[in-house]
């Protein structure tokens, strides 16, 4: 019988784990300050939905909170709910409006709504006449066809003077679609949309700006912006260069391997190999959020030729070559020394040496979606703020 006594218990899980996940909560932090600061006078919000993108709720919700955030916008009811405990005294908003047999969950975790039809306004005017004044937001399309009232009607709901002295919205919100393309004309045409609809509740905070409307300027700030991506290290306008890192995806080497020329690598013997080769087999695949189409072959996006992702080891970016399966992705390291990557080794996935969104592009997606498909595997390290 083997005496489990004999083995270490002090072993770090982070230091062995299959594939793992640093998340820099200083970098956090400084992202949602310069946030503020790109903001001028209005006030910066944190966007902490989907898990805080992928990166933990928890961690990232407190701290945020500890830095100074006192307005959060979550997806959900739920997501508030658990950011409660870690945001005590915040105003937390939840862009999915409410239902009938959620009024439990807003009123006992103080969660604002985000009233976005005609259905959630009526139901929500049914649940004040019933339990009184409680603190609402309203969202407007201007422009989006995504939630919100239309522009007619809260213009109409503005000067109904028939609406109940108890409906009082706290916030008036819009969302631009094409705010990370600065040049776009839509970007005026919405503001000035919202313009007429932020006039018509005046005394009523207005917010129109997610990341990439705040790099628009002051006219887009209005009271209070919504940084999102911009905080976890996201691109959040097309050629910008994005805020610091946050987040590191490695994974474990498990074996490396040689291979001879007219070989073929994983799964439909997609890549043919054109020369003596060392591959890097690591314990990384799509069951973790590492998309199958950042593939380096055998899928629709390389069929022009493109390549698929990098990996980041022993100094140098090296290739996904073959299909990306289940839990496993090879990389091609023939071109490191010989004996400068090992079975053992980390490779980095995204980070500080291969840009998420660099990373996201070879997939055909955007950042947003690499960092919320992150799977249950990872290992994470949290890097605690100051």
């Amino acid at each position: 019988m083997t005496d489990h006594d004999e083995f270490p218990d002090l072993i770090d899980d982070f230091d062995i784990a299959p594939v793992r996940l640093t998340v820099d909560l200083q970098a956090l932090a400084d992202n949602w300050r310069d946030m503020g600061q790109r903001s001028g006078s209005a006030r910066a919000a944190a966007v902490v939905k989907a898990d805080a993108y992928g990166l933990g709720l928890e961690d990232c919700g407190s701290t945020l909170y500890e830095a100074g955030a006192r307005d959060f916008f979550v997806a959900v009811a739920q997501e508030g709910a658990t950011l409660r405990a870690y945001a005590p005294d915040a105003r937390i908003f939840v862009l999915s409006g409410i239902w009938p047999g959620q009024e439990r969950i807003f009123f006992e975790n103080d969660l604002v709504p985000v009233l976005a039809s005609e259905e959630q306004l009526a139901f929500w005017m049914a649940v004040i006449a019933e339990h009184g004044d409680y603190p609402c937001a309203l969202q407007v399309d201007t422009g989006f066809n995504r939630l919100g009232l239309a522009l007619e009607e809260a213009l109409a709901l503005a000067e109904d003077v028939s609406r109940p002295a108890s409906f009082s919205p706290v916030l008036i919100l819009s969302h631009l679609h094409s705010g990370d393309t600065p040049s776009s004309p839509t970007n005026r045409a919405q503001l000035e949309s919202f313009r007429q609809v932020s006039a018509a509740f005046e005394g009523i905070e207005s917010s129109l700006s997610a990341s990439a409307g705040i790099f628009l300027g002051p006219d887009y700030h209005f009271d209070l912006t919504r940084p999102g991506i911009a905080l976890y290290g996201g691109e959040s306008v097309s050629g910008m260069a994005p805020l610091r890192p946050v987040a590191t995806a490695e994974a474990r080497i498990i074996q490396i391997r040689d291979a001879g020329i007219g070989e073929t690598v994983s799964y439909g013997a997609t890549h043919r190999l054109t020369r003596q080769s060392r591959l890097a087999v690591a314990s990384i695949g799509y069951a973790d959020g590492y998309l199958r189409s950042l593939s380096g072959s055998g899928i629709p996006l390389r069929a022009d030729g493109s390549p698929g992702a990098f990996g980041f080891v022993a100094g140098q970016s090296v290739p996904v070559i073959g299909r990306i399966t289940m839990d496993l992705t090879i990389f091609d390291v023939t071109d490191l020394p010989e004996g400068a990557v090992r079975p053992g080794d980390y490779i980095e996935l995204f980070g500080e040496n291969i840009a998420l969104d660099d990373a996201a592009r070879a997939g055909g997606t955007i950042g947003y979606e690499l960092l919320t498909s992150l799977g249950l595997r990872h290992e994470r390290r949290y890097l605690q703020a100051e």
